[in-house]
């Protein structure tokens, strides 16, 4: 029988959603952060739903600080979401400064504190040209002062570090898992934009892995 020693860093998007269910043996908790994004509110509650789904304990912890003092187009009122792909310039302010780093940071001690020794994160190769702290060169290291600042040696697990999107639906198709109940539009409203950068993605990822799209978009 698998040991339940892990807490996973769950948004309600593809990518920790499929971590979700590719190690829900190992897994006593799950945590989303409420941060002030445009699209928390369309993501938590796919977060939830599949922590019910599964029997994972599931915690949302309040981050308003994050949209209160720091500068994103990802953060409410923090203006318009660039449309277009990653690999545009444009992107880079959807950036929210060291926001791995930060629920890293509490994750790892709300994991010291219940006594399990590893931690989650659902990061991927297609988001290091934009995003600092999903790179395996930011990762590793915060993995090993994680590992070094908790009493009982808390691991960062991030198997998709070095994977893409496209691989991480591969998985989900296996998973049998319905996207389509999963979030990834930075835009929040009603129906996923299409044109942002993330549904680009999303929609890239499904038709690599030979899936049909589920997604209802704007466009």
């Amino acid at each position: 029988m698998t040991t339940k020693d892990g807490l996973i860093v769950l948004s309600g998007g593809m990518d920790s959603v499929t971590l979700l269910y590719e190690y829900q043996d190992s897994l006593a908790l799950a945590v989303s952060f409420d941060y002030g994004s445009k699209h928390n509110a369309r993501e938590l509650p796919y977060a939830r739903l599949h922590c019910e789904r599964l029997g994972i304990e599931h915690l949302t912890i309040p981050l308003s600080f994050i949209g209160q003092y720091f500068r994103s187009a990802l953060l409410e009122g923090g203006g318009a979401i660039p449309k277009g792909s990653y690999d545009e310039e444009n992107m880079a302010a959807t950036v929210v400064p060291f926001r791995n780093g930060i629920m890293l940071s509490i994750a790892a001690g709300l994991a010291e504190s219940r006594g399990l020794t590893k931690v989650y994160l659902a990061n991927h190769f297609g988001d290091h040209a934009i995003y600092p702290d999903c790179r395996a060169s930011f990762i590793r290291p915060m993995h090993e002062a994680i590992l070094q600042g908790t009493s009982n040696a808390v691991e960062v697990t991030a198997p998709y570090t070095d994977i893409s999107k496209g691989d991480i639906a591969r998985h989900g198709k296996l998973l049998g898992i319905n996207y389509a109940e999963t979030w990834s539009c930075y835009e929040g409203g009603d129906l996923q934009c299409g044109l942002c950068a993330t549904c680009i993605e999303r929609r890239e990822a499904m038709q690599e892995a030979g899936i049909e799209d589920p997604t209802h978009y704007k466009q």
